[in-house]
């Protein structure tokens, strides 16, 4: 890992809301969602820990992972802390009742100033990377996402993606596709990596409707500072 990558950590995690039920974060571009081969720390024990020493409880601190979001990018990440929610949730998430909004900052003007992507995407384990066909192939997947030029800084492009499906490598593979990788993303076609290793591809807002109280919950989350993600918030 790069030294100048910043992780989560108990005493540093980004609550953004939290409740008996669930808890949101904003997680860092180097943080990973749950454990992988790497055997980093990852987030999901990152809260728990934050849970057991805020709460003082003894024991395991129960925690249910709702969603993903790949290790380079930021944003928000929901969490459920009881066993009841966690279906719920799910289940949300499965129907798409939850909506999820997302930044990425592109080098490249898109092709127009709003529009709507269909692709079908196959997945390659072995590349560990998705490829975004205009028509369908074997063992591919619909994937749609609307996209917005909301921002049009020095040398980049700032576009709101609204996600209808949660393809692998989603929007990365889709942009990609249109000319428009997303800055720092080697994998997809940009030049060259952020010193960081993150992509500048941030979970913006999510809006779902509480699994237990049943009122609506707007989520929306900083992206992380650095020059770029500034001027995109001024």
């Amino acid at each position: 890992m790069n030294s100048d990558k910043v992780i989560s950590t108990k005493d540093n995690l980004q609550v953004l809301f939290e409740d008996n039920h669930i808890i949101v974060v904003n997680k860092r571009p180097g943080d990973i969602v749950q454990g992988d081969k790497t055997g980093d720390k990852p987030l999901s024990e990152v809260v728990k820990s934050y849970l057991k020493e805020k709460y003082n409880k003894p024991g395991n601190v129960y925690l249910g992972v709702v969603h993903r979001l790949d290790r380079p990018t930021s944003g928000i990440v929901l969490f459920s802390k009881t066993s009841k929610a966690l279906p719920r949730l799910n289940k949300l998430f499965q129907q798409k009742d939850a909506r999820k909004t997302y930044w990425a900052v592109v080098k490249n003007p898109p092709p127009k100033k709003e529009d709507t992507l269909v692709h079908f995407m196959k997945r390659n384990p072995k590349q560990n990377k998705s490829y975004a066909h205009i028509k369908e192939v074997p063992d591919s997947k619909k994937a749609i996402l609307d996209y917005r030029n909301i921002k049009e800084l020095d040398n980049y492009y700032l576009l709101e993606i609204d996600l209808h499906t949660g393809r692998h490598h989603q929007i990365r593979s889709q942009l990609s596709s249109i000319g428009c990788p997303v800055k720092g993303d080697l994998k997809y076609g940009f030049d060259r990596s952020n010193k960081d290793a993150s992509i500048h591809l941030h979970a913006r807002e999510l809006k779902f409707t509480h699994p237990v109280k049943k009122e609506e919950i707007h989520v929306i989350a900083p992206p992380p500072s650095d020059a770029i993600w500034d001027v995109c918030t001024d």
